[in-house]
């Protein structure tokens, strides 16, 4: 019994952290290019109502997050027009796509509010998944679970194992130099934009399609800017991401499961609800006092904006 509730709180932990870390890896490779976008929490939200909608409409989980990550992309295209080819502050246009994408998805998806989708069934690793206690919690999971895992590698291996990588990072670190060499700055961070677009879109779809399969209004619930801390929780590191994303997954599991065991603890429910972004703050604030760990791996052009000459 006592395996058996270990092995749930990990399994709940390991998906509760799985749209933070497709969201986060996103956004990192966005700001690996200079750019910031903080409106992770309104791409995120069409995604999930375009995800759900879609997989409604067809009976596909699958179709629904190709919608997702299509939504996704269409609501960073409009952050990049707005902040690279229109040259708009960075801050003010992702903070404005945040607050656009949380009204138009809950109006999307006023028709959608009573339906629940069926659950898909999880994707059992052979042989693996009989491993007590972390069989069931880390080989017994969704299928974006699994590509979760393979985003981390394969973002770490396009980082620093690759030429294309190479350049988007000394894009980030000094567009002027990029751009004397030939390389087409506004186009790679155009690309890096649309990619975090894509990946907030299928975070937003996991939540309505998998996690919870029901759409709700504010049922993103802060997690694009949970995503956005863990960019500097990790440093720009993908490896670190996995593991910001567990520990504030933890938090969450951990909250509802005090909540729900029906135990007599003299703590109200609203600061158990509030202790992930509690936390988010307390370790944004403990990270900031390192200031050279953030200088060391922080795009140096972050947020700055590049006009090319004409």
């Amino acid at each position: 019994m006592g395996l058996a509730f270990i092995s749930s709180i990990l399994f709940a932990t390991v998906v509760a952290g799985t749209p933070l870390i497709i969201v986060a890896l996103g956004e990192l490779v966005t700001e690996k290019s200079g750019v910031l976008n903080l409106g992770a929490e309104g791409i995120m939200s069409v995604g999930a109502v375009a995800a759900f909608a879609t997989a409604h409409h067809t009976g596909s989980p699958y179709l629904g997050i190709l919608a997702g990550m299509g939504a996704g992309m269409v609501m960073s295209l409009l952050f990049g027009i707005s902040a690279l080819t229109l040259m708009a502050n960075q801050v003010a246009s992702g903070l404005a796509l945040s607050i656009f994408g949380v009204g138009l998805s809950a109006f999307i998806g006023k028709p959608y509010e009573s339906i629940a989708l069926a659950s898909v069934e999880p994707v059992r690793i052979p042989l693996l998944h009989r491993i007590p206690l972390l069989g069931p919690a880390f080989f017994e999971q969704q299928a974006l679970v699994y590509f979760s895992w393979v985003l981390i590698a394969a973002v770490a291996w396009f980082l620093y194992r690759s030429r294309a990588g190479l350049v988007l990072r000394a894009v980030g670190e000094s567009p002027i130099s990029a751009h004397a060499i030939g390389y087409g700055v506004v186009r790679i961070r155009y690309q890096a934009v649309l990619f975090g677009g894509a990946m907030a879109g299928i975070g937003g779809a996991f939540l309505s399609v998998f996690y919870t399969p029901m759409w709700v209004e504010g049922m993103v619930a802060g997690r694009g800017w949970i995503a956005l801390s863990l960019v500097v929780f990790a440093t720009w590191r993908p490896l670190r991401v996995m593991i910001g994303a567990y520990l504030f997954g933890g938090c969450m599991i951990t909250q509802m499961f005090v909540q729900g065991s029906g135990a007599r603890i003299n703590i109200p429910a609203q600061f158990l609800s509030s202790m992930p972004y509690v936390a988010t703050i307390v370790v944004l604030v403990f990270i900031s006092r390192n200031r050279s760990t953030i200088r060391l791996n922080s795009p140096a052009s972050l947020g700055q904006p590049f006009l090319p000459d004409a």
